[in-house]
């Protein structure tokens, strides 16, 4: 059983973000996803991640640096941290049979928002 895990500075848009950018111009969505996903990929490839074998079960605690956004729209990040896993073949796909849970926490820290995944090998 593999585990590996990695850290993504910052924020990821949340829902309420990413509605707003579809909805003001045809591309903005897209190009908002684009972004968000190289910020994770960079993540990826800096943590120097492996590829894995499905099943996974993946961890993530958000930390916000307050309580402003719902943890609803803050977990839309994980289409972006998925989408991005695939991308950089740590996973083969983000289907029911590659990932079989999804786990999320959520905490506050001021100092330091950011986004820690664990990706655990079942």
């Amino acid at each position: 059983m593999s585990v590996q895990e990695f850290v993504i500075p910052g924020r990821l848009p949340g829902l309420n973000d990413y509605t707003a950018a579809c909805r003001g111009r045809a591309i903005a969505g897209g190009k908002m996803k684009h972004k968000a996903q190289d910020s994770v990929r960079s993540a990826i490839r800096e943590a120097g991640l492996k590829p894995m074998k499905a099943p996974v079960d993946v961890r993530i605690t958000w930390y916000e640096k307050n309580r402003r956004r719902d943890k609803d729209n803050i977990r839309f990040g994980v289409k972006f941290i998925l989408d991005a896993l695939v991308a950089e073949h740590v996973i083969e796909n983000d289907n029911w049979h590659w990932v079989r849970a999804i786990v999320d926490e959520y905490r506050v820290d001021k100092e330091n928002p950011r986004i820690h995944v664990l990706i655990e090998e079942r």
